[in-house]
């Protein structure tokens, strides 16, 4: 038995706090890793937006298909990520998605055709998706268990915080410079922030270094090494091929899908349908800071009742939140509504960061959490992946975002079916030849 006030001998050198559970060191990298990864996520896209399409002449919907492409490979790429993460951890696969972010961010400081940008931002969300965001949610699942919602609340923070501070800064320099110097600049933090601390701090799950979920003391000898009862969830253990099998996988898929279906799109467009209404260019930046701000500052009492309460019922009420947001967008035409559209919005949005991740890893275990959620991905990024693109082609054919949101909204309805007929689940079949978690 390791004794825990001596440090761990399978501790990284260079972490510094070796008395405490290393999974708060895996939380602390990954919230590092998903805060630099954002130059792949909508909301900072939509700062270049405009930019871009009135220095290269592109429309919305060329701007917008770049998005989407990466977020169709990203949710093909997860599917085989996923089972390389379960069998050998998230390290490797952050560090080289690290590396082609960084790369993608190069070329997009270069790019002159619109082919170019399709190609190098839909690589960069490939590898953001299939291989940080992805390899950072189930690491964090891997290591925590009773405490799981708010260890992974701190991976929404870490996101949501990129996402509201990155456009502060971005702003500027398009203003000052050029949209190009800000992928220049953006490349030089995604190398630093994402490729070196993943290769230094991260591991595949506690049982590697001889220790327990949650930070547990070993067990008595002969007892089984299983994290002690308590919170909203047991540790359980599905395989893909069985969680398949249920009505609550595919209820959860759905719920999913959908959300991204209409979350990506606002993400992407809703500054710019503010800066169509004429509210001033200069506030582009202030909008996302909002609503990503709200969520990053929401998303740790997201993950706490998530620990006390089951993860529908929370993610139910997050579906609340984004529809009020989706209804006062459709009719945002002054500063006042911008705003209480960022707030409502930032919450629904905070409270689905931590769910998308908790509601897999709560209803099918730590096993096979990489594949499981994979094959989610695959199942839902067709359509998860059209929302950008649809809002941008219907906005070029009718001149404004109505009709796109109101789509979305009324979507949200079958959110909330379907996390009523995702039942909670028993005890996973039992298959003799089963590898255990080591």
């Amino acid at each position: 038995m390791h004794d825990p006030v001596t440090p761990h001998p399978g501790i990284p050198r260079l972490w510094p706090f070796k008395r405490g559970y290393y999974g708060w060191g895996i939380v602390a990298t990954s919230v590092l890793v998903s805060f630099a990864q954002v130059p792949m996520y909508g909301p900072v896209l939509s700062v270049f937006v405009k930019p871009i399409g009135d220095d290269m002449g592109w429309s919305r919907g060329d701007i917008s298909l770049a998005f989407t492409i990466g977020s169709l490979l990203g949710s093909f790429a997860s599917s085989v990520v996923g089972h390389y993460i379960d069998r050998y951890g998230a390290r490797l696969s952050v560090v080289i998605a690290g590396m082609v972010v960084t790369g993608a961010l190069i070329g997009l400081a270069m790019m002159q055709e619109v082919w170019h940008f399709w190609i190098l931002f839909g690589a960069g969300r490939t590898a953001a998706l299939a291989g940080i965001n992805m390899g950072t949610s189930v690491a964090v699942a891997n290591w925590f268990i009773r405490k799981r919602g708010r260890a992974v609340s701190f991976l929404g923070i870490g996101l949501r915080t990129g996402q509201a501070m990155f456009p502060l800064f971005i702003a500027p320099i398009i203003l000052w410079l050029s949209w190009r110097h800000a992928y220049a600049i953006l490349a030089v933090v995604a190398f630093s922030l994402i490729v070196v601390p993943g290769w230094l701090f991260l591991r595949r799950r506690p049982e590697d270094l001889g220790m327990l979920p949650d930070g547990e003391p070993a067990p008595v000898a002969g007892e089984p090494v299983v994290s002690r009862p308590g919170g909203a969830v047991r540790d359980v253990s599905w395989t893909l091929h069985d969680a398949t099998r249920t009505l609550s996988f595919w209820m959860i898929v759905s719920a999913v899908t959908i959300v991204v279906f209409a979350q990506t799109a606002v993400n992407l467009h809703a500054v710019a349908s503010f800066q169509d209404r004429g509210i001033a260019d200069a506030f582009a930046g202030v909008f996302v800071f909002i609503y990503a701000g709200t969520a990053a500052l929401s998303a740790y009492g997201w993950g706490s009742l998530m620990d006390r309460f089951h993860v529908r019922w929370v993610s139910m009420f997050a579906t609340s939140l984004t529809a009020s947001a989706m209804l006062v967008l459709i009719f945002a035409d002054n500063m006042a509504m911008a705003l209480l559209f960022s707030v409502l919005f930032g919450l629904g949005i905070g409270g689905w960061t931590v769910g998308q991740v908790v509601l897999f890893a709560n209803y099918f275990g730590r096993a096979h959490a990489g594949a499981i959620r994979g094959f989610g991905q695959l199942a839902a990024g067709p359509i998860g992946a059209a929302g950008p693109l649809l809002a941008g082609y219907l906005y070029d054919a009718t001149g404004d975002y109505t009709v796109p949101f109101k789509i979305f909204f009324a979507s949200l309805a079958l959110v909330m079916v379907a996390l009523l007929l995702a039942r909670p689940l028993g005890d996973p079949p039992v298959h003799k030849d089963e590898p255990k978690i080591a």
